[in-house]
């Protein structure tokens, strides 16, 4: 892999920047990661975390302002990229995803224990002091200590158009972007008793319901009877495909040629873990499908941590921004206990 040299501002610019706040920063993307030259193959680190979003970053620096010495590895491919704000995140509701990273890459660069790297990890295994791991690029490096902060990844629907709305007009949680929306006329996809539970927790925010089976309904007689005493339209038909204006719902179509006016429509995904490497080495997962960890963050296997939307169904920022912490300062913890 080569590294790029870290670019480095004059000191009236980088005041200007600090001093101009979130907007500014995101103006300025992307922030370049401080890249270190002179890192050799097979260098030894007290913790390499991988995945550098919002987790990873708070993991780094617990771990930077314990002076430990830190490889974080990002990929550059956050979950939330296609979000266009973040809500629900005290200090920072309503900015946008990029804003609120890049002040946090550059709040972290400031401890200089911390080594940044953009690149893939694709392999990893315990050794006798640790976990060496291995990038797309062939290079290695070990660590006493490992965090995994690399998300999940959602699975997409085979219905044309509903990729290009997720995160926009498609959505997965009231808590993040329900109060945007509310007292719209909304949809939700889903079926079974998760449908339902879900259409009785999206009717806080509005009364306007229609339930989308996509086939056959699988609610009981009692379920369906509780939809309509609360005026909450059922349609099984299946859906063929969304239209959308740049991301933004209009109608959904359906197999038998027609269609129904919408703007927002609920619907939450099964996923997969972003990165299978933990459970390659070992970690288990809950039944849900996440990294099962302890209250301070440490997976299955001794000495491998994980944080953020890869070991909670709570997907908020600033649930990942706290996890993130937690497994910082549980690593820290641990290292300085051993060395001592």
């Amino acid at each position: 892999m080569k590294i790029g040299k870290e670019t480095v501002l004059p000191s009236s610019r980088r005041e200007f920047i600090t001093q101009s706040g979130l907007a500014l920063l995101a103006f300025v993307l992307p922030f370049p990661f401080k890249e270190n030259n002179k890192m050799t193959k097979k260098q030894l680190f007290d913790v390499i975390i991988i995945g550098g979003s919002y987790s990873g970053l708070a993991a780094a620096m617990a771990l930077g302002r314990a002076l430990k010495k830190v490889l974080l590895i990002d990929s550059g491919k956050p979950c939330n990229a296609a979000t266009p704000y973040s809500h629900n995140f005290l200090t920072q509701d309503g900015q946008t995803p990029s804003a609120i990273a890049a002040l946090g890459k550059q709040q972290v660069q400031q401890y200089d224990t911390i080594t940044f790297l953009n690149g893939l990890v694709t392999s990893g295994e315990k050794t006798g002091n640790g976990f060496e791991i291995q990038l797309a690029s062939g290079e290695r490096y070990q660590g006493t200590k490992l965090i995994f902060a690399t998300g999940i990844t959602d699975n997409m629907p085979n219905i044309d158009g509903f990729s290009a709305c997720w995160g926009k007009s498609i959505i997965h949680c009231p808590y993040c972007h329900g109060y945007e929306v509310r007292q719209q006329p909304t949809g939700i996809l889903g079926n079974g008793d998760s449908g339902y539970e879900f259409i009785q927790l999206i009717s806080n925010w509005t009364g306007n319901l229609t339930l989308f089976t996509n086939g056959k309904s699988t609610l009981t007689v009692e379920q369906t009877k509780q939809l309509a005493k609360h005026q909450i339209t059922l349609i099984e038909k299946e859906i063929a495909s969304l239209e959308h204006r740049d991301g933004y719902l209009n109608a959904i179509v359906f197999n038998d040629g027609s269609e129904l006016s919408l703007k927002v429509l609920y619907a939450p995904r099964p996923f997969t873990q972003h990165c299978s490497l933990p459970e390659t080495l070992g970690c288990e997962l809950t039944e849900e499908g996440h990294l099962k960890v302890t209250p301070f963050q440490e997976t299955t296997l001794a000495g491998i941590y994980a944080c953020g939307d890869n070991a909670s169904r709570i997907r908020t920022v600033a649930n990942a921004i706290a996890m993130g912490t937690t497994a910082g300062i549980a690593a820290s913890k641990k290292l300085i206990l051993e060395q001592f």
